[in-house]
């Protein structure tokens, strides 16, 4: 069977652009790389700080100036960083928040009521703290240095304890946050910001108001609102106001949504078109087809994510963690009400506030509201949470000076390390648990989404091993589709083994791309009607360039049915109903190449070799089997 050069043999799909790993998972990935980049930044700033203090400071200092006519615009490259390339981060982070109302967790919208307040407890509490510690002291105005998450840093950290973690945990604190960066921006622009000017203000906000007119009007182009974004930048920045925040809103006005399958068959029809005319003219239609297919969001991610992870995030580290830590700094930081006041803000106040507003949540919803993972693993993500380097260190640049600044910056460092010792120590307790405890401790009870549209019907469907059993893996596949050949023999080990699983097939025949795949999907339902579907379904698969009709009438002789019979309904589309209902079931789960899977529901992204598989799979029985007992206990207590 031969592969298109450079594809990865286990997460390829058939369509137009390759989504083998969701925009969360990439997303995640990146995070979790980028960590590594944060820290080295971080790690270097404290280096090049105390090595040439001098030279650290100077260079940060230095002007920059943009000259246009008469127009003169002068600012630090601190300045530069902080104010300029972070909007490209908060940009990044209103798109993920963006993406996850749109298709991830949040899309039931009841789901977005926990970590909303867990990410508004987790903010005033540790406000409450700093506070109390710095009551009386002018430093107290510094209350924004002490209540921000770090994303990357969070994330990052966070993947360090593999697939211990169950995904739902990463969705939460990925939504708290972007709560705290919303929260953050808005503290900014009105606590922050001094000597505001109403007339450039009020510029930004007609210019912002030309961005929803533009998009209410359904324009495209992306250099429209980029120099309308840009210009409002400009106009925030002569107000006064922090000008970052306009990154996050043009983020959260760039809707996402998955490629359909029309968008799809659209582009495989530009592309033959330019198979027949190679023009200059047809070649730019068709990069804007493919480009149109996906998204706005996702090309957006694609775009500035690996920027604002691996380049503007460990250069906003790199101009701002460096402080030079000497006997004087840390003599004072020990007695700082504003290193203590950080410190203990985000290593107690930011756990506490997380854990206690997510369990008067579910009590008070009479547990209808619950965290989407186990209280243990929630306890170390809130732990986590208490990581705040990016946004606590861009408010503390703007509330402090000299000597409070850098006592503010340990107390962010030191929050740093701790909180991950904190996390550590708590998902260690949780490993020491009996198995049943530990999977309730990780897993939790709340109720996990749903994306297959329709359930499986053992009346309807195709199934392959027990009816009973705890796991069921539905694939949409295409006879056709070289990916759906190479999934083909994953799926049988994954039968084979000791996992209790039941395996369901359902057609998608991509016929924009194989001419032979719907006549395969008929012929395996005429198969169906003399009790030889799985028999027909083996040979169809392994034999993937023997599909005309002559084809599969050979096949059917192979494998003892009545040929005659078996043409006639081939002939007569007798199957065409089933594979048009499997069809319609995909696009209602919003696949939109093959092969997809799902299991037990939930739509499985990533690789599908047997490692991924079977990993997910496990997952999968770990869920049910916390879902059993909690049946269980419910039937017990009924009587």
């Amino acid at each position: 069977m031969n592969l298109p050069p450079n594809v990865p043999a286990l997460s390829g799909q058939s369509k137009c652009d390759d989504a083998a790993r969701s925009p969360l998972r990439a997303f995640l990935h990146t995070e979790a790389a980028s960590a590594v980049v944060l820290l080295a930044a971080a790690v270097a700033a404290l280096a090049w700080a105390n090595a040439a203090p001098a030279s650290y400071a100077s260079f940060w200092s230095a002007p920059i100036a943009v000259e246009a006519g008469s127009h003169r615009a002068s600012l630090s490259l601190h300045e530069l960083v902080n104010n300029g390339l972070m909007t490209v981060f908060f940009f990044v982070v209103g798109l993920e928040a963006r993406r996850e109302f749109d298709m991830g967790e949040l899309r039931e919208r009841k789901r977005l009521a926990l970590p909303l307040a867990a990410g508004v407890s987790g903010m005033l509490v540790p406000i409450t703290i700093y506070l109390a510690l710095n009551a009386g002291h002018p430093s107290a105005h510094g209350w924004g240095a002490a209540m921000s998450t770090d994303t990357a840093f969070a994330l990052g950290m966070l993947a360090t304890f593999g697939a211990r973690m169950p995904a739902g945990l990463r969705v939460f604190i990925l939504t708290i946050a972007v709560v705290d960066d919303l929260l953050a921006l808005a503290v900014i622009a009105s606590a922050y910001s001094s000597d505001v000017r109403a007339a450039p203000l009020l510029s930004a906000v007609g210019l912002f108001g030309a961005v929803l007119l533009a998009r209410a009007l359904g324009v495209r182009r992306g250099a429209v609102y980029a120099l309308l974004a840009l210009a409002a930048w400009v106009a925030l920045a002569r107000s006064g106001v922090d000008p970052v925040i306009i990154g996050l809103a043009m983020g959260l006005l760039t809707y996402a949504g998955p490629a359909s399958r029309g968008d799809l068959e659209r582009t495989s029809g530009l592309f033959r078109l330019f198979r027949e005319q190679p023009t200059p003219e047809a070649a730019r239609v068709v990069r804007e087809g493919l480009a149109s297919a996906l998204s706005p969001n996702e090309r957006m991610q694609r775009l500035f994510h690996p920027w604002a992870s691996y380049v503007v995030v460990p250069l906003f580290s790199l101009a701002n963690a460096g402080i030079v830590v000497d006997s004087g700094l840390l003599s004072r930081a020990v007695t700082s009400p504003v290193t203590l006041g950080i410190f203990f803000a985000y290593v107690i106040g930011k756990p506490l506030g997380i854990l206690g507003a997510s369990a008067a949540t579910t009590g008070l919803s009479r547990g209808s509201v619950r965290p989407p993972a186990g209280w243990g693993a929630v306890a170390s993500g809130a732990a986590l949470a208490g990581v705040g380097f990016t946004v606590s260190l861009l408010i503390a640049s703007r509330a402090f000076g000299g000597a409070e600044l850098d006592e503010a910056k340990a107390g962010v460092l030191a929050a740093v390390v701790v909180s991950f010792a904190l996390s550590w120590i708590i998902n260690a307790g949780v490993d020491l648990l009996p198995h049943q405890a530990r999977l309730r401790a990780r897993i939790g009870r709340a109720e996990a989404i749903v994306d297959l549209a329709v359930p499986v019907d053992p009346a309807r469907d195709h199934v392959r091993g027990s009816a009973s059993a705890a796991v069921t893996v539905v694939e949409y596949g295409d006879y056709e589709c070289h990916y759906c050949g190479l999934a083909e023999p994953v799926i049988r080990k994954l039968l084979s083994g000791p996992d209790d699983i039941r395996y369901v097939w359902r057609h998608l025949p991509l016929a924009d791309i194989h001419p032979h795949a719907r006549l395969a999907a008929e012929a395996a339902e005429a198969a169906a009607r003399q009790g030889r579907y799985w028999e027909m379904h083996d040979l169809l698969l392994t034999h993937q360039g023997s599909l005309t009709l002559a084809d599969v009438s050979a096949h059917a002789a192979a494998i003892g049915l009545d040929v005659d019979r078996f043409r006639a309904d081939v002939r007569a589309m007798t199957g065409a109903g089933h594979v048009a209902e499997d069809v319609e079931s995909a696009d209602l789960s919003g696949v939109a190449g093959t092969p997809t899977f799902f299991i037990n529901g939930r739509r499985h992204h990533g690789s599908y070799d047997i490692a991924s598989l079977t990993a997910a799979v496990r997952a999968a029985r770990e869920r049910a089997d916390v879902a059993r007992d909690r049946r269980r206990g419910r039937l017990r207590s009924s009587r």
